[in-house]
Parts: C-alpha cells; structure tokens; sequence
C-alpha cells in the first residue's frame, strides 16, 4: 500500500495558471475603424470621446437634452490620450456602481480598476478576494459542492485499520470534483451586484490540493488548499454578447484594453484559500 504524500494534488483544471496566450489577455491591438464597424462601439463616454480624443460637452454629448444646440460646430476640448484615459477609468468606477453596491466586498472593483490602471499588466493579488473565495467554498451547500465531494470521499475511503488513505484512492476523489461545480461567482442576484460578479465572475484555472491529513481511531482532519486564477481582461466574444456591450461600463473597459491608442494591460486575478475538514468514522 503506497502512502500519501504531501501536498497532494485533487484535482486541477485542464486550463493552465499563468495563461498569457488567450485573447481575453490581448491588448492594445485593435484599430478604432475595426472597433466602430465590427463592434459597434460608436458611443463609449459620456465624458470623453476617445476616437477623437476630445473632452465632451452637454453640446456634444448624444446622451444630453442640449445635443446638437451649436450644430456642427464642436465646443469639446483636445486631450491628449493620456488625459483621455485617465477620464475613462474615473467613469468606469462611476459606472460599476450598479455592480457593485452591496456587501463588504463591493470596493474590491475600486482597487481592480486602479490595478488595470497603474499596474502593467502584473498580477492582482488581494486578502479581502481570498476570504470572498473561501467564504463561497464553505458557504456552498449544494449537491454540486466541490468540498462535500472530497469531505464525502475522504471518509468512505480511509484505512482506519492502516491509518493511511491510499494513494490509488486519489483518482477516485478526483472524479467527484470533476463531476460538481467549481467556485465561481455567479449567482442569480447576489454576485451580480456585491461587486464579485464583475471582478471575478467565473475562475479560468482552479487547482486543489491536500496539504495534510491526520487520521486517529475516532476519525481524520485534513487541510484542503484551493487555488484559484481568472482574468481581468475582455475578448472579442464578451463584447459582441448583449449582456456586456448593452453596458457602457463593458464598452470603456473593451476600448481602454483593446483600442490601439490606448492598451491597458489586462491581469491575472490570483484566489487562494485554505480549508479544515473534519470527519468522524462511521
């Protein structure tokens, strides 16, 4: 009988950590002709217009009662892409605000954005997103849940006899994982507006390890790791969806990361949290 090992891998997806190849990571490399007639990205701001790079007024703004009162003659004022940019990102945190007004982690969006922002590109790590992801492992109560699967398994398979769980078990338990649903954020309504939902949402790769297990004659304790890794960037299919391009929150974030004038990098969104399980022997 081969032992475990420490730690142990459950399960990982077949989606690597660390992808930079996927077009959601793109940036900076579509033309402003291509984005106005494959897109339809015609009407971005409120505040800006980013084609011509000029600051909007209640003249010049199509959303505005006053629309077309000087005609033809432009009022706006010439900025540089700079100062285009940076008025895009302030109406993209006006703009998240229906995404995010509920719950402790409705500021985790702020600090994402002045990530995408500032950052180049490097990862975005953050200790309130790990506990809003082990609070969803934990708090996940259905038949789908990746945690009572291995909580399940680990307890029918134990040697209490040998007090060892065997090593040719671990298939066994990495099939249960893969036939529930993994963490993500998307529930109905709660993800949709406490801020979760449009940071995260889904998680591209997730890995699960077992870090240790203690077995006694009355039953097991183990130290589950769950890591996960998603991407704060849009693809050219998330903008064609109605459910993104009807938002202009969307259409500035697709135009910031992808216009050709500007190129804010996209990002991994590291997750990461470690769980105690316990069992009783039956």
């Amino acid at each position: 009988m081969i032992k475990l090992t420490f730690p142990q891998k459950l399960y990982a997806t077949e989606h690597q950590f660390n992808d930079y190849g996927t077009d959601d990571m793109r940036y900076g490399d579509i033309t402003a002709a291509r984005l106005k007639k494959e897109f339809r990205l015609t009407n971005i701001s409120n505040v800006v217009d980013p084609w011509t790079m000029t600051r909007l007024t209640v003249f010049d703004n199509p959303q505005s009662r006053f629309f077309g009162a000087y005609g033809n003659n432009q009022r706006s004022t010439r900025l540089s892409a700079k100062q285009c940019a940076s008025l895009l990102f302030e109406e993209m945190q006006v703009t998240s605000l229906p995404f995010a007004c509920v719950g402790p982690w409705k500021y985790l969006i702020n600090r994402m954005l002045q990530h995408f922002q500032s950052a180049n590109g490097m990862p975005f790590n953050d200790m309130a997103l790990n506990a809003a992801y082990q609070a969803q492992i934990i708090n996940d109560n259905t038949k789908n849940s990746t945690l009572t699967a291995i909580r399940e398994e680990i307890s029918t398979r134990i040697d209490y006899e040998n007090g060892v769980l065997p090593l040719d078990n671990i298939p066994f338990i990495s099939k249960q994982i893969k036939d529930r649903i993994l963490p993500k954020f998307d529930s109905t309504i709660v993800d949709k507006i406490n801020g979760l939902g449009i940071t995260v949402h889904d998680v591209y790769a997730t890995r699960i390890n077992l870090l240790s297990l203690e077995i006694s004659k009355k039953g097991w304790c183990a130290q589950i790791k769950y890591s996960g890794q998603d991407h704060f960037g849009l693809d050219v299919n998330d903008i064609q969806k109605v459910k993104f391009n009807q938002f202009q929150f969307f259409r500035i974030w697709f135009i910031l990361q992808r216009f050709d004038q500007f190129g804010f990098r996209p990002f991994l969104t590291n997750m990461e949290a470690t769980i105690t399980l316990e069992g009783k022997r039956s």
